[in-house]
């Protein structure tokens, strides 16, 4: 995921601000990118906010990620979803680019972000409600202490001041932990690796953490929910 420090959406947080409309416009962008169709306008406010576009594949009865990416900076949502709709498409480095023959099997979601607030620490959010961005530094920085044991205690303000390139950083959308089965630790443990540190997980690690806890508006829609739409705005 391409990750941008974080800023409060600029349009008032609603648990409807994402709908269909949304997910059918990322759909048909990448549907006339890879077929050279005429697109069909956006039908919805230009709003501002932060955005994650999200593929999904079925295999079988199953369906697997196949490209996600977002940015956390407030955007129009016309082009932003359109311009993100390609990113998470093309160039998820997860993942090979989307091919037409694809086309059939895939689900669009979108989310937009919303609630932007600090957390006090690395545990004070809550599964299934907030999504989460992490920063840490390089372990190699932190004094030591004899704790092992999970604490709502942030010893963050303690810390020294680091470089970009001697910190870390990862997030997790709100569905995610969820859908994983994980408690806040193993979110919190699992983000640890996702951003890159492969070393052993402490406590003074986690205590280190600068987390930042937002919300969601989201919605999918699958090929077959997008055809309908697009020959219903053809006719």
């Amino acid at each position: 995921m391409s990750l941008v420090p974080p800023q409060p959406a600029l349009t008032a947080p609603k648990d409807d601000a994402c709908t269909r409309e949304h997910a059918f416009h990322a759909f048909d962008t990448l549907y006339c990118s890879l077929t050279h169709a005429a697109p069909i306008a956006p039908r919805f406010p230009d709003d501002k906010y932060p955005v994650f576009v999200t593929w999904n594949k079925r295999e079988g009865r199953e369906w697997h990620l196949r490209g996600c990416i977002g940015n956390f900076s407030p955007m129009p949502l016309h082009d932003g979803l359109a311009e993100y709709a390609l990113i998470s498409a093309f160039r998820d480095t997860r993942f090979n680019k989307i091919e037409r023959g694809e086309l059939e099997r895939l689900q669009c979601g979108v989310s937009l972000l919303t609630d932007f607030e600090p957390a006090a620490s690395y545990l004070d959010w809550t599964v299934g409600v907030h999504g989460i961005s992490i920063t840490f530094p390089h372990p190699s920085l932190l004094a030591s202490s004899a704790s092992e044991t999970p604490s709502p205690a942030s010893s963050t303000p303690s810390l020294p001041k680091v470089s970009s390139r001697n910190s870390f950083r990862a997030c997790y959308l709100p569905e995610v932990m969820p859908e994983q089965g994980w408690d806040k630790l193993e979110a919190i443990d699992s983000a640890i690796h996702k951003a890159g540190w492969r070393g052993r997980i402490t406590e003074d690690l986690r205590r280190s953490i600068t987390l930042e806890r937002y919300q969601s508006s989201r919605v999918s829609v699958t090929w077959g929910d997008y055809i309908e739409w697009r020959k219903a705005h053809e006719a």
